[in-house]
């Protein structure tokens, strides 16, 4: 009896917590299928009054969808550039000795520890200066100042892990280092680079600062289109919830292709 108390007990515990974690999940998306007017009047677990119409707005507005639209493309492209810079980079630090390369290295990744709001103005002048402004490219270029040295911090760790007598048995076998670079090295930091992107994927995602201060109309992200929802009555918090429970989709759906690749990032010691 004793044990079994003891059984349910462990479970107990995390149990709450996850209920606890779920809750505010559960209340944006209860939110979503109200009105304003249903969540102004009082409270309620669930909808009173289940309508579609906040996400009607959203998929029938161009100004809406075409915001997730301009956040997923720059997104992926700071993605792509920020792990595709880093590779070659991390490999250097994880396979060469050079004067000053811890110093380097801490440099690199002291650049991450900036607040963005210290480069929002500098970058607000050189893309209007060379027509950079309000495209995707310039958000996905201004988050790869942040996004390529935690890449290359992440990814030297997991390059570390993997014997050097690796490399050297490809060059003896006469690989060139391009292609043991490709069809070798890279499956083998597959888990490295999964992480990273994760990462990589979930900041620039959140960002906000940045993203609102280097467009204007034609690439607004949806993070800066959520602060814009307030009308002659207030705030429209159907449709302020409805956006932000779309927005949970992209980051739940990159968690869970990585998933396997973070555990193992978390066992090596590197996220």
């Amino acid at each position: 009896m004793f044990r079994l108390k003891k059984i349910q007990f462990n479970w107990l515990i995390p149990t709450l917590y996850i209920i606890f974690l779920m809750l505010p999940i559960y209340w944006l998306l209860s939110m979503s299928f109200k009105t304003t007017n249903e969540i102004l009047s009082g409270f309620s677990l669930w909808p009173q009054e289940f309508t579609f119409e906040n996400y009607s707005k959203i998929f029938s507005d161009p100004s809406w969808y075409m915001g997730y639209f301009n956040s997923m493309s720059y997104v992926v492209l700071n993605t792509i550039i920020s792990v595709s810079v880093a590779l070659p980079a991390a490999y250097a630090f994880s396979r060469y000795r050079f004067m000053g390369d811890k110093h380097l290295f801490f440099w690199l990744l002291s650049n991450r520890m900036a607040p963005p709001a210290v480069f929002a103005l500098p970058f607000f002048q050189l893309y209007s200066s060379i027509g950079l402004f309000d495209t995707p490219l310039a958000v996905a270029l201004a988050h790869c100042l942040f996004n390529i040295p935690l890449s290359v911090w992440i990814l030297e760790g997991f390059m570390s892990g993997v014997p050097k007598e690796l490399d050297e048995t490809a060059f003896i076998d006469g690989y060139s280092f391009s292609h043991f670079f490709r069809k070798i090295f890279i499956p083998t930091i597959a888990a490295g680079i999964g992480v990273t992107m994760f990462f990589c994927f979930m900041f620039s995602w959140v960002e906000l600062l940045l993203a609102k201060t280097l467009t204007s109309v034609d690439a607004k992200p949806i993070a800066a289109i959520m602060t814009r929802t307030a009308s002659t009555s207030g705030y429209e918090l159907g449709l302020l919830a409805a956006a932000g429970a779309l927005t949970i989709i992209p980051g739940a759906i990159v968690i869970w292709f990585v998933r396997n690749n973070i555990a193992k990032g978390f066992a090596m010691g590197r996220v």
